[in-house]
This record gives C-alpha cells, sequence and structure tokens, in this order.
C-alpha cells in the first residue's frame, strides 16, 4: 500500500477547522450547552462536534442538513472514558450511537486487558465495536499517558488489525493528553503497518493554536479541542509563527 503523504499546514481558520472534531464529554455538561457547541461548529466549519451518548440525539438535530452542505457531523463515544464496559454493552452502546444518527464513533481500549497480555480480548474488543458500526469509522482511543512506548505500539498494531479507522491519544479524562511524542509513534506505527487510510487522531489538553499546529506536524490527521474557537482565534490573530 502507498505510504501516507503528509498534509501541509493548515494556513487558515477554515482550513485548520476542517481538522477538529469540536468537543463537549463534560459530564456536566447541559442540552444549551450542547446547542451552543453545535451552533460553534456551524458557524465556524469544524469537522464535527464529539459528545457523550445521552447528548448525541440532540447533536444530531441541531445539525440536520449541515451534513449534505458539507457541514458539520455529529460523533459519540464507547465504553467512555474508562474502556472497562464489556465488550457486548461497548459494542451496543457504538451501534445505537450509528442508529442515532453518529457519522463516527470513538471507542476508549480496554487498557485492563492490554496490561493483563489478553490480546485477543484487546483485539476483539475493537472488531465488535467496529462490526456494530458498519461503514461508520471507528477512533480507537489508547489512551497513552497510561501505557509505555511498547504498549502504545502494541494496542496500535491491534487496533488496526481490528478494524480502526483512527487510533487516537487520549481520553482527557486521565491526567494526561496528547504529546508530539505520541503522535509521531502512532504515526510511525500506522505507516510501518502499510495502513495509509488508517489516521491520527491527537486528543486532551489541546488548548492553543501552537498545540494543534504542533500535533499536525507531528502526524496528526484529526485533532479534538474543546478550545476550538480559541485556536481560531489566534489564527486570526496571528498568534502563531
Amino acid at each position: 500500500m502507498d505510504a501516507r503523504v503528509a498534509a501541509p499546514l493548515p494556513r487558515t481558520p477554515a482550513a485548520l477547522a476542517a481538522c477538529i472534531d469540536h468537543t463537549l464529554l463534560r459530564p456536566d455538561a447541559t442540552s444549551a450547552d450542547i446547542e451552543g457547541l453545535c451552533a460553534q461548529a456551524v458557524r465556524h466549519g469544524f469537522k464535527s462536534v464529539c459528545v457523550n451518548p445521552w447528548h448525541l440525539p440532540l447533536a444530531v438535530r441541531c445539525l440536520r442538513g449541515q451534513a449534505q452542505k458539507s457541514g458539520p457531523f455529529a460523533i459519540s463515544v464507547a465504553g467512555f472514558p474508562l474502556g472497562a464496559s464489556q465488550t457486548l454493552i461497548k459494542a451496543r452502546e457504538a451501534g445505537l450511537a450509528v442508529e442515532q444518527g453518529a457519522a463516527e464513533v470513538d471507542m476508549v481500549l480496554n487498557l485492563g486487558a492490554l496490561k493483563s497480555g489478553d490480546l485477543a480480548l484487546v483485539r476483539q474488543d475493537v472488531f465488535e465495536v467496529v462490526q456494530a458500526c458498519g461503514s461508520a469509522p471507528v477512533k480507537v482511543i489508547l489512551e497513552t499517558c497510561l501505557l509505555t512506548d511498547a504498549e502504545k505500539e502494541l494496542a496500535c498494531r491491534l487496533a488496526v488489525d481490528a478494524g480502526a479507522a483512527f487510533v487516537k491519544t487520549s481520553t482527557g479524562f486521565a491526567g494526561g493528553g496528547a504529546t508530539e511524542a505520541d503522535v509521531r509513534l502512532l504515526r510511525r506505527v500506522v505507516d510501518e503497518i502499510g495502513e495509509a487510510h488508517v489516521g491520527v487522531k491527537a486528543s486532551g489538553g489541546l488548548k492553543t493554536l501552537d498545540d494543534a499546529l504542533r500535533m499536525l506536524a507531528a502526524g496528526a490527521d484529526r485533532l479534538g479541542a474543546s478550545a476550538s474557537v480559541e485556536m481560531l482565534s489566534q489564527m486570526l490573530s496571528g498568534g502563531a509563527a
């Protein structure tokens, strides 16, 4: 398979917005917060909004009609934020999200199984979520801050082998977020496997335009951020070289 050709860094707010999943996964987020998130996504042209399952139907309603105009779409999460749900539950949660209008699902890897050496379970967990989602792409959150480099590489390979469309760094709920080193590692592993179509998503702790550009330069294809509007404002004001 052909090697991935790195995309140029975005030079306009619109180009940057197209890389961002505008995210609100706080447990105390209200319906009004989700409506505001979706309005921002439409206004600024973000790739998507990422919300918890309970908020998904509202986000889908708020964005209805936008997908046909290449506008933002809704995505949701499964097994979030711990990844410790039983596979049957995780797969059903992901499948229900797609039934309710999620265009993509971000699932959390079973970290305990990985660290216990139960690699068959880790792969099957991802595989069953991928199957439940049908044609909707699945991103697998590795929670890199809790893994050694060897575990990150192993997790990445298992996720890709099980059909993941993206590997993703972090939930943002485990005390650490995306780092350039982790994005480079995931990018290297995906490229070594030869799956150029598999993406890398950097998420967790991205607060500034500089954060966003560094992750993209390190090899990320997609960013997950809640400070997305601030990043665009910084670009408009020349906030990063």
